[in-house]
């Protein structure tokens, strides 16, 4: 399972970030990559389920859970998302990728963010990005420190829920902004430049376009987390042990 996030993890960023490494004269200067970044974000959460399920880390009840946590994250994603960067769908793929561990949380982000744009026909080139951009905001989520509970835990998570939440707002910002502004502006991304000079507009431009959107997320996530992250944490536990996400030891008859 290791192997498998690793790779698609690699592969998504050179999905987002290609063009600070390459010449966008090529055949993904058009955006035409969404069907690539869908291919590779489809197959790596099929590999991580299929290799969950093989080693006995997954079971049928896990599955139930993913989907049930990924219809909670669908149906609560329309509410609020877009207004103001508010992003309700990010408490419950931080707090399922915490309890129940990085590639379930890598999973879980992929269903989550598929799943809600098939009930609000979001469906675009964004959304294989989005898709992804949520899936490794559950897989760190799963990779933060194990040994820390009670409030403490809650702090941490919802520390890193504004992170998570900046850091996605700039990916799904790389993701189309070679494509936004055309040629000719300040913030605009030019084929040939040093990555050191594109990246400056690329930072220049997500300050000026989505600031108070990511703002908005990042509060959001962490006061949700804060209010809400104690009791769906323990509840999620306790799912996770019914669902034996873990083998349960076997009496000697």
């Amino acid at each position: 399972m290791a192997a498998a996030l690793v790779l698609a993890s690699a592969l998504g960023v050179l999905a987002f970030a290609w063009p600070l490494l390459v010449d966008p004269g090529a055949v993904l200067a058009d955006g035409t990559d969404a069907p690539l970044v869908l291919a590779l974000v489809l197959g790596a959460a099929l590999t991580v389920l299929l290799v969950g399920l093989g080693d006995g880390g997954l079971d049928v009840k896990a599955v139930a859970v993913l989907g049930l946590l990924s219809a909670v994250g669908a149906v609560l994603r329309p509410v609020a998302a877009g207004t103001g960067g508010v992003e309700t769908v990010f408490l419950v793929i931080v707090l399922g990728g915490r309890v129940l561990g990085p590639g379930f949380g890598f999973v879980l982000g992929t269903t989550t963010l598929f799943a809600s744009a098939m009930l609000t026909g979001g469906v675009g080139p964004w959304l294989p990005f989005q898709m992804l951009g949520a899936a490794w905001v559950g897989l760190g989520a799963g990779l933060l420190p194990r040994r820390v509970r009670g409030w403490p835990e809650v702090v941490l998570l919802a520390l890193y829920g504004v992170v998570a939440a900046f850091v996605y707002g700039w990916a799904m910002n790389l993701s189309f902004w070679p494509f936004q502004l055309g040629a000719g502006t300040g913030l605009s991304y030019v084929p040939g430049d040093p990555m050191a000079e594109n990246l400056r507009r690329f930072v220049l431009y997500s300050v000026a376009t989505s600031l108070g959107w990511d703002i908005g997320r990042a509060v959001t996530t962490a006061a949700g987390i804060l209010v809400l992250g104690r009791p769906v944490l323990a509840t999620l536990r306790r799912a996770a042990v019914r669902a034996a996400f873990v083998a349960a030891p076997q009496k000697d008859q």
